[in-house]
């Protein structure tokens, strides 16, 4: 599991109501609020995809959501849930669940946008069905360190490596958004496999969001709490460990290590 180097306080935990944390965003009656807050839905047709949007946002927090995916036959579809700011020049965090047939696993799509550039991509199989069961996808964004977690099991990091003349997201506040919409040009076997509408609707699940947050550079409480163990949180020896481990047995592309994209060298991050 994630371990962190912690200091401060064991961080209280803000846990969410969809009705009073998120505004549905698109979809006509497509995206649904259950169980007096507790559960949402998002469904994708042949009309219309569907999505939400947090009411406030974060600047720097740890975010989790559990989520259940598009069970069957979801060749063609993507789950996105992320965090982004506005603009051009936004930031933004990525977990992007690209559909597949059934029988087919999933394909985890994560991508670091800063200042309006991503091509980060970093893709993965999970370890398990995510159709058959909610699991909690995290995202520990720090003034440091964005850590990519599934389960507690830290999949991905991205360093603030500004001193090196990466960019890295640190003054945008982003909002946690979702959606499942119709990517069937790309998102299964490069846009080989496309939507067989007969499928549809095509459900994704949500519960039990929650969040540790600070809501300004100047670490400002807030009702979610701005608590100093995940503000200064970084992945210890075994964690690092874990990435590796789950980089060496899951990963199926990594940006770092494509050099027909990068025949000049690779990104300075890498």
């Amino acid at each position: 599991l994630l371990t962190v180097v912690l200091c401060g306080v064991t961080p209280a935990t803000f846990a969410g109501n969809f009705h009073t944390d998120f505004d549905l965003s698109f979809g006509h009656g497509r995206a649904r609020i259950l169980d007096g807050g507790d559960l949402l839905t998002l469904s994708l047709d042949s009309v219309s995809g569907s999505g939400f949007r947090s009411k406030n946002p974060y600047l720097y927090g740890k975010i989790d959501m559990q989520i259940k995916l598009v069970s069957g036959n979801s060749a063609g579809t993507v789950t996105a849930y992320y965090l982004s700011s506005l603009g051009e020049n936004h930031d933004e965090i990525d977990f992007e669940f690209l559909g597949n047939l059934s029988g087919h696993p999933y394909v985890l799509h994560t991508n670091v946008f800063t200042r309006g550039r991503g091509g980060r991509e970093q893709q993965f199989y999970l370890w398990f069905d995510p159709t058959k069961d909610f699991h909690t996808y995290s995202i520990l964004w720090n003034p440091n360190i964005i850590i990519f977690t599934v389960d507690g099991i830290p999949i991905r990091r991205f360093l603030n490596l500004e001193s090196r003349g990466v960019p890295y997201p640190v003054k945008q506040p982003m909002w946690v958004y979702s959606s499942i919409w119709n990517a069937d040009d790309w998102a299964t076997r490069k846009g080989e496999v496309k939507i067989d509408w007969k499928q549809a609707p095509f459900t994704a699940s949500y519960r039990n969001f929650k969040a540790q947050y600070c809501s300004s550079s100047n670490r400002t409480t807030t009702s979610g709490g701005c608590d100093d163990s995940w503000y200064v949180a970084s992945l210890d020896d075994s964690s690092q460990e874990m990435i590796k481990w789950v980089q060496k047995n899951y990963l199926v592309y990594n940006y770092c290590t494509d050099s027909e994209r990068f025949i000049h060298g690779f990104p300075l991050e890498c």
